[in-house]
């Protein structure tokens, strides 16, 4: 008779617990990025757009004038007055990774036209219009600054993500990937690529319809049909019962 001790037994155990722990964090943890630009888009035209990116690489990619060096002061007014324009609304915060400074921006704007008069966003083209049934968004992401800013440790894997999430179902879009969670499209590129400069063509197509409300009317129209068919039963209920205190009464 074999004999397995509690040592090994408690090994694989702890191999299990590690293999289940990291295959639920595989959907929960997001992919990091260098930069990331992630819009929400209303069938109105109005967007709020989050930047999520290192101190280089918002120096390099858009040229702002900001210090690389990870020790020095983190300026919020600074980096807030670089996204102000007319019309928008900037918040700011920040933080560390990797040995690099971090900063998260986020703009509300009533519409894509009003994004592109922040410098950090004037190398994309917005288009957002009504084509027959569907709503078209076509953005183009043109050149980079490519200011140089020396070495701050990147490795060459760094990558670069523009995302999109979207109020409707998406009959169209020519992202290299499938949606997320049905309504979430990410376009990647190498950070190295964007760089250089590479064009990002990015394409989709929107039901006039938000899921939201589709959403909804489904749920009133099945609350409508659940009152319906109550309503129904008691009147049967009621009917039946009228029938029979009829039948009894007659001599």
């Amino acid at each position: 008779m074999v004999r397995i001790s509690f040592r090994f037994m408690r090994a694989c155990w702890l191999v299990v617990a590690l293999a289940v722990l990291v295959a639920g964090c595989g959907g929960v943890l997001k992919k990091e990025y260098e930069y990331e630009e992630e819009l929400y888009l209303s069938l109105d035209g109005a967007a709020t757009l989050y930047v999520n990116a290192s101190v280089p690489a918002l120096v390099a990619l858009r040229g702002v004038d900001l210090d690389v060096n990870p020790s020095a002061r983190f300026d919020r007014a600074r980096v807030r007055s670089l996204f102000e324009a007319p019309g928008l609304s900037v918040r700011v915060s920040g933080s560390r990774r990797h040995g690099r400074r971090f900063v998260y921006v986020r703009v509300d704007a009533p519409s894509l036209a009003e994004l592109e008069r922040a410098a950090p966003f004037a190398w994309s083209t917005y288009r957002f219009e009504r084509k027959g049934d569907v709503f078209a968004f076509h953005q183009i992401v043109g050149s980079a600054a490519g200011k140089p800013i020396g070495d701050v440790g990147w490795t060459g894997r760094e990558l670069v993500a523009f995302r999109m999430h979207l109020p409707s179902r998406i009959p169209f879009h020519n992202a290299p990937s499938h949606t997320e969670r049905g309504n979430i499209l990410v376009w990647e590129q190498p950070l190295a690529a964007r760089l250089k400069g590479e064009p990002l063509d990015i394409q989709v197509q929107l039901e006039t319809e938000s899921i939201l409300v589709r959403t909804l009317v489904l749920f009133g129209s099945t609350i409508v049909a659940a009152v319906l068919t109550f309503a129904l039963v008691i009147w049967w209920m009621a009917r039946k019962g009228g029938e029979s205190e009829m039948a009894e009464s007659r001599p």
